[in-house]
């Protein structure tokens, strides 16, 4: 269950550990950003997230999950991160780059790749991470291939 001593507390719990009260927190944010406000046009639900390779890293308060995002090992063996968001009430207060700079904590010695919404690409880039092809279209949104060397 997401219940936080303190609201500014990273959890980086890796899929097989979520509770089932963890997995609804976790798909209710997803659901309001990328469903309701993006209005993404494919299921959020795509099997990654209890895989033994996935770990999840997000901020809480006593209303739910400020921010989140999810990592794994792709099936071509590289880490990517992804479904990064923000409860609305929570944005710009740079919780998604804490997520992101854990994130690169615990595993920038890997090369890590995004398929970041193409608006956020100079975001990333302030994160190391490079284009690395085309612009693309998933869910409906045109997003752009990043990777950031291991450093």
């Amino acid at each position: 269950m997401v219940v936080v001593t303190s609201s500014d507390q990273v959890h980086v719990v890796d899929g097989p550990d979520l509770t089932a009260a963890d997995v609804y927190a976790i798909w209710q944010v997803r659901d309001v950003v990328f469903a309701v406000e993006q209005q993404c046009d494919e299921p959020d639900v795509d099997g990654i997230d209890l895989l033994p390779s996935c770990t999840h890293l997000w901020v809480a308060d006593e209303h739910g999950i400020r921010s989140y995002l999810r990592t794994y090992v792709a099936e071509a063996g590289y880490r990517k991160i992804g479904r990064v968001c923000t409860r609305k009430d929570q944005r710009g207060l740079g919780l998604s780059g804490r997520l992101v700079r854990a994130a690169h904590d615990r595993w920038g010695a890997d090369e890590i790749h995004i398929g970041a919404q193409a608006y956020l690409h100079d975001w990333y880039a302030g994160f190391g991470y490079e284009r690395s092809g085309e612009n693309f279209f998933e869910a409906g949104i045109e997003h752009v291939p990043m990777v950031r060397p291991g450093q």
